[in-house]
């Protein structure tokens, strides 16, 4: 596969994995439960090139899993994982913390839960109103200094938030959902990222699975899938937005390939410092993903798309209030 580079010295494979559905405690139909489920998915994923993998330490037990998925493999992956989302044991809203001392403590468990010595990519999951953004950043640079933390990214944050986050210490990577249904990032987001030499991570960049076209109706989801309180995933905001796959489907017929090759290969056409990082708990919809990169669009494709869905063309919000609150917007 060929390799992408990160702010201005991270080299990764042009795709990642996102491991967030290999948790147990992940609130997908299709987590992964079987850990040798988990280790053979991400064993192949390296062997087809794959070189970053992506993780957090609110994704159940996804961290323990790519850990042991990295015994003896460790050598050549860029490890990446999160930190700042506080989940309330009795059920309660999320809420995001960065203050030094959680930075500090959240690193030291994620180490010890994969088993390594360092990370290579850490990221601070959801910005902590009540923290400035220079104490929080200021915490990450001293992992750094210490030789546990190699680069530092951030996740769903706001330009202004990202300058005053570099000023501290370099950003390598900003996270955040970027898709043909979500093309939000390119109005100031991408623009600031492209100023400061930051690379983008596209998380989500199948639409929740939406744009996969797997799907027809929100019943297929299961009862417990977050997806099922996805505002874009309700009532009429499910059908308009199912036309809108419709449209990728067609598309990506015409194209010879599936409508997730044709969505992946937009965004990774959307420029070299742009690496989509899905997510999925099939061998068989690893390779079919990876294959992307294989698929060529054209001027005349990327037009079609572009008219076909045009920034703000998805219905409902990205997330539902419980959660929306905590983006940096």
């Amino acid at each position: 596969m060929d390799r992408r580079m990160l702010g201005r010295g991270l080299p990764v494979s042009a795709m990642g994995l996102g491991c967030m559905g290999l948790g147990v405690a992940d609130a997908y139909s299709s987590s992964v439960r079987d850990p040798d489920a988990a280790v053979r998915l991400i064993h192949r994923a390296l062997e087809l090139g794959v070189t970053m993998l992506d993780t957090a330490n609110v994704y159940g037990d996804s961290e323990i899993k790519v850990g042991r998925a990295l015994q003896g493999r460790r050598m050549g992956v860029v490890l990446a994982t999160k930190f700042g989302i506080v989940r309330d044991p009795r059920g309660g809203p999320e809420r995001a913390s960065g203050r030094p001392e959680y930075v500090y403590a959240s690193c030291g468990a994620s180490l010890r839960r994969m088993g390594v010595d360092h990370i290579d990519l850490l990221y601070l999951h959801r910005v902590d109103p009540r923290t400035p953004i220079e104490e929080t950043v200021g915490a990450m640079a001293e992992l750094v200094r210490q030789g546990k933390v190699g680069h530092l990214g951030l996740s769903e944050v706001a330009p202004r938030t990202i300058r005053r986050a570099h000023a501290v210490h370099p950003i390598t990577a900003v996270q955040v959902e970027y898709s043909l249904w979500t093309r939000d990032p390119e109005a100031e987001l991408l623009p600031t990222l492209r100023e400061l030499g930051i690379g983008l991570v596209a998380y989500s960049p199948l639409g929740r699975g939406f744009l996969a076209g797997r799907f027809r109706n929100v019943d297929e989801l299961a009862p417990g899938d977050w997806r099922r309180t996805n505002p874009r995933f309700q009532g009429e905001n499910f059908a308009r937005n199912l036309r809108l796959a419709d449209q990728v489907r067609a598309l990506a017929a015409e194209k010879g390939c599936t409508p997730s090759q044709l969505a992946l290969a937009w965004v990774l056409a959307q420029g070299q410092d742009v690496v989509p990082i899905p997510g999925t708990s099939s061998v068989t919809r690893l390779e079919e993903n990876l294959a992307a990169a294989r698929v060529r669009l054209t001027v005349e494709d990327l037009s079609r798309l572009d008219a076909a869905l045009p920034r703000g063309a998805a219905a409902g919000a990205r997330y539902p209030p419980s959660m929306q609150h905590m983006l940096d917007l």
